[in-house]
């Protein structure tokens, strides 16, 4: 089986470098004309037998505009590739939150950052067991080529769970620019 991986367009957020977590932030005009580049690129590379996507509305409109350029193919919205819910620190900058809460910044606290939960959130290892669940459940489906659209964080873990590697390390060895396209 072969997984495509995408990720979501861009949104105002990422361009500000805020945390996005589950809020409902829509695709700026420079992400939806990547969702439309994408789609055209994978129209023409692969033929899928399903599409996955996470339920965020980023993913929903990235896959949306992706979707109407593949062959008629029903797309499963699964909440297990959401981005990680980072709870009260949803919409601050990186920057501030690692700055004023560093237990929170893998780079200094490794893997006690990864288990930290922020408040009315989840850690990033709650976010890697929800993630290789719902990858383990798309694996064991018979398909031969499936596109999943999801976000950052879960792409990271993606990666390293396909190497092997602790949750920090996943996140910190990988890059994921918005439309970045992985093969699996």
């Amino acid at each position: 089986m072969r997984i495509v991986v995408l990720r979501h367009g861009e949104t105002a957020w990422n361009d500000e470098g805020r945390m996005q977590g589950w809020a409902p932030v829509p695709l700026n005009e420079t992400g939806r004309e990547q969702a439309t580049a994408a789609g055209r690129h994978l129209a023409d590379e692969y033929e899928f037998d399903a599409v996955y996507a996470s339920d965020l509305e980023r993913t929903r409109e990235t896959t949306e505009r992706v979707a109407t350029m593949l062959p008629a193919t029903n797309v499963e919205y699964d909440s297990a590739f959401r981005e990680r819910d980072v709870g009260m620190y949803q919409g601050l900058t990186y920057d501030t939150v690692f700055e004023k809460y560093p237990r929170f910044a893998l780079g200094k606290a490794a893997a006690e950052a990864a288990r930290e939960v922020p408040e009315s959130g989840e850690s990033l290892v709650h976010m890697y067991d929800r993630v290789t669940d719902g990858i383990e459940r798309i694996a064991d489906r018979e398909h031969d080529t499936v596109l999943l659209v999801t976000h950052g964080g879960p792409i990271h873990l993606l990666h390293g769970y396909a190497k092997e590697m602790d949750v920090p390390e996943a996140m910190l060895s990988h890059e994921q620019d918005n439309c970045g396209i992985n093969v699996f």
